[in-house]
């Protein structure tokens, strides 16, 4: 929508990345539809050198043909397209929040961890189980806390399923122990006014983002000092596993994932890494203060490989993804 705005030459808007699958073709614009569902991308004449892969030939268009030329655009115009998407992700993402808090959440207890050695964890409870029953930690915690050497059962929603489970809550604890060994956390929320919801909304979408933004830096900075990819990172395959035990909870929660995947794809394409949104307006950066281009054929090699990386990347979480589910 923005280089169209701009009236650029949009030569295809793809679904997914190569190879492609079938695409259709409307106007000057080719619609495709790719196998790898990772996302999507525009693209723009004249952006990485398209034209034919030959930058004399984009120089020797004509003065109206170059106005449709992403190339010969202000550093402006350039920056609004690529900072477009981004920009979406953020909006999206505080439309579903404001959606979520005007319909209201059901409530529920979700088991945020299991401690390691713990009753919970000896029967087989495991993380993002819900608690059937109780939609409030404090009422759940006297009730185990009452019953500390007794067998007590505990019944959870696991991926559409009920399960119980009998334990016996610890006598005694240790520091950072509770009896039954799991973190709790309680979800769900009354509806709000349509205003009130928009306000709040806005604020979420603030939080989460500053949230995203310290876990990215927490990972990179677990990466650095241990040379390891946290667990905690999840592809597509995991966010679908993920999507499928939600969406058993409430549509509301469902949509709720979708607004933090939205805000996450936002912070993650602002990084100024190669291939990313962030790393082509880094280079418009770079532009404006060496007062001239980055080569567009330097640019076009250093966007492929930042793209083969991330694809290296996604393919380690996916398979790792994967593995989790057996």
């Amino acid at each position: 929508m923005a280089a169209r705005i701009f009236k650029l030459k949009v030569d295809e808007f793809g679904f997914g990345f190569p190879p492609r699958l079938f695409a259709k073709k409307k106007g000057e614009t080719e619609y495709s539809f790719n196998a790898l569902p990772l996302g999507g991308f525009v693209k723009i004449a004249g952006e990485n050198d398209r034209i034919g892969g030959d930058v004399e030939k984009l120089q020797s268009l004509t003065v109206e043909e170059k106005k449709r030329i992403f190339l010969f655009q202000p550093a402006w115009k350039r920056s609004v397209i690529i900072l477009a998407g981004v920009t979406v992700n953020f909006i999206l993402g505080w439309i579903l929040f404001s959606v979520v808090l005007m319909i209201g959440t059901p409530k529920a207890l979700i088991i945020t961890s299991v401690q390691n050695g713990s009753p919970a964890e000896t029967v087989g409870i495991k993380t993002n189980d819900i608690v059937k029953g109780y939609v409030d930690s404090e009422t759940f915690v006297n009730f185990v806390n009452t019953n500390r050497g007794k067998e007590i059962a505990v019944t959870v929603l696991r991926e559409g399923k009920e399960l119980s489970f009998k334990a016996v809550p610890r006598v005694r604890t240790g520091a950072d122990e509770g009896a039954l060994g799991v973190g709790l956390q309680a979800a769900g929320a009354d509806k709000e006014g349509f205003f009130s919801a928009i306000v709040l909304g806005f604020k979420q979408t603030v939080f989460v983002t500053e949230a995203t933004v310290k876990g990215f830096y927490l990972i990179i900075a677990g990466i650095i000092s241990s040379g390891k990819l946290s667990a905690d990172i999840t592809g597509p395959v995991g966010i679908f596993s993920i999507a499928n035990q939600i969406g058993k909870i409430g549509l509301a929660y469902l949509i709720n994932l979708v607004a933090l995947i939205s805000i996450n794809l936002a912070v993650i394409n602002l990084i100024p890494f190669p291939a990313l949104d962030g790393g082509r307006f880094f280079m418009i950066l770079i532009e404006k203060i060496k007062g001239s281009p980055v080569p567009v054929k330097a640019e076009a090699i250093i966007n492929g490989v930042g793209f083969a990386l991330l694809l290296a990347l996604m393919a380690v979480v996916t398979v790792r993804d994967v593995i989790k589910l057996f």
